[in-house]
């Protein structure tokens, strides 16, 4: 159950995000937003192990469940802001997500980032359930598999950081890509099981996730239309879920047959994640196709 909302907490507020910040600041708030996901990502686990181990486990999942709660007077004030329009529509859950995947499937830049986003995800899948297998044969315990996901959080969050600084620096399109194949070469060298590379190959992989993640937000609220944009955000938060647990699943018997090979597996998807940029057309080549296709 917990699940099913994941994509409404993980895409849904950051779809609100044009309604709160003027079009000139979105691109800085892009970063900012995705820093948020850094922080979190590094903050939550560390509450949770010292919440676990002096008061129980059943005791971080109490407090988990404060911290949502504690969102909840945020939220209740930003469906109040002046502004919001509400669309008067009367329109059923599935037809607006068919809406959404419609707009996602006819709109190639938003079909470019999200689909290597999805990909990028199983990898990051295929690394995550790799961690504590790491960290009981480069670290010395499996435990501390999770000071990898800490360092990929930090990185992620200072890279964001200096994006935010300057945000109209690199195209989101471009970013996408390049990070994909950043994020590949440090599973890559992932793969040497050295303790030291390991530390750095994680620092690159969280340079290559944060801004990925910005540049994923920004083509959101650029491509998306404004009655669609909450379902756009949510349907690919979801498909990004789905490719994490895809590769969580399939890095379990990776793993154990041999787990440099799985974590060289993980490289080679984030490879296919770039690839699949460039695989999806442009929208000038798409047009230039329907045209061609009209005029024989």
């Amino acid at each position: 159950m917990t699940g099913l909302l994941g994509p409404a907490l993980s895409g849904g507020w950051t779809a609100q995000l044009p309604r709160v910040v003027p079009g000139g600041r979105l691109p800085r708030a892009n970063a900012l937003d995705a820093m948020t996901f850094s922080a979190a990502s590094l903050a939550g686990p560390a509450l949770a192990g010292v919440v676990a181990e002096a008061l129980g486990a059943p005791s971080a999942v109490v407090v988990s469940a404060a911290l949502i709660v504690s969102a909840l007077p945020a939220a209740w004030l930003l469906s109040a802001r002046p502004g919001r329009v509400r669309d008067a529509r009367a329109t059923s859950v599935i037809g607006d997500l068919a809406a959404g995947t419609r707009v996602i499937a006819g709109r190639p830049p938003l079909a470019r980032a999200t689909l290597t986003s999805i990909v990028t995800c199983v990898a990051q899948g295929v690394l995550t359930a790799c961690v504590p297998l790491l960290g009981e044969r480069a670290l010395g315990g499996a435990g501390r598999g999770a000071v990898l996901l800490s360092c990929a959080a930090i990185s992620a969050l200072v890279a964001n950081a200096v994006l935010a600084r300057f945000p109209r620096s690199v195209a989101p399109g471009t970013v996408i890509w390049a990070s994909a194949l950043v994020q590949a070469a440090a599973l890559a060298l992932c793969t040497s099981g050295r303790p030291a590379v390991l530390i750095v190959a994680v620092l690159i992989l969280g340079a290559g996730e944060g801004p990925q993640l910005a540049a994923l937000f920004a083509i959101r609220h650029r491509e998306a239309p404004e009655h669609l944009r909450g379902q756009i955000f949510t349907t690919g938060a979801s498909l990004k879920i789905t490719g994490f647990a895809v590769g969580a699943a399939v890095a379990g018997p990776a793993a154990h047959w041999s787990l440099p090979g799985a974590v060289a597996l993980a490289a080679i998807v984030a490879v296919l994640a770039a690839l699949v940029f460039f695989a999806v057309p442009s929208a000038r080549v798409a047009s230039s196709a329907g045209r061609a296709e009209s005029n024989s």
